[in-house]
């Protein structure tokens, strides 16, 4: 009976686990969209889009969201300081909760350097 609660005991945890990380994937996906989209999404018009596919001319994705490069560190720092035409966001805008989220988002396709 103790191996079946503690059996129990560890599903649940691994679930809750689980679970969080898919709510910060989410929550980091919907601050990209409100925040980042209108210039870093898909379609005509995004100039950031467009200005980092001027800048890496294919060597990397123009799109954030199809990067492997993107570690949270660096998310953090650009969105904290803005770069080139890109605004600095302050924590009333973005929250350093919410940049968390985001930054581990946006970094979710990194591969880790062998």
């Amino acid at each position: 009976m103790k191996k079946l609660g503690l059996i129990l005991g560890i599903l649940l945890l691994s679930t809750g686990a689980a679970l969080a990380a898919d709510s910060a994937h989410f929550r980091g996906h919907q601050i990209f969209e409100k925040w980042c989209a209108p210039c870093h999404g898909t379609g005509p018009g995004k100039p950031g889009t467009i200005a980092l596919q001027t800048k890496y001319q294919g060597k990397f994705p123009a799109l954030l969201e199809e990067r492997t490069d993107l570690t949270p560190d660096i998310v953090v720092y650009f969105v904290r300081h803005g770069v080139s035409i890109m605004p600095f966001f302050r924590k009333t805008d973005i929250t350093d909760a919410d940049l968390t989220d985001l930054a581990a988002y946006l970094a979710n396709n990194h591969a880790p350097s062998k």
